[in-house]
């Protein structure tokens, strides 16, 4: 199962199994998920990965 990071909007990074991506009525990349940090549902986007 791939792994997705995110960051939450307060600004928590983290690591979620699945990470849906809807298709119909989709506002953007983020979704709305729980976060392990603060244990609230925040809205998330997925972290660009900074490879060199």
């Amino acid at each position: 199962m791939e792994r997705t990071v995110v960051r939450c909007a307060e600004g928590h990074v983290f690591s979620t199994a699945s990470f849906p991506m809807q298709t119909t009525g989709r506002l953007g990349p983020g979704r709305l998920l729980r976060c392990p940090r603060c244990a609230r549902l925040r809205h998330a986007v997925p972290v660009e990965s900074t490879k060199r």
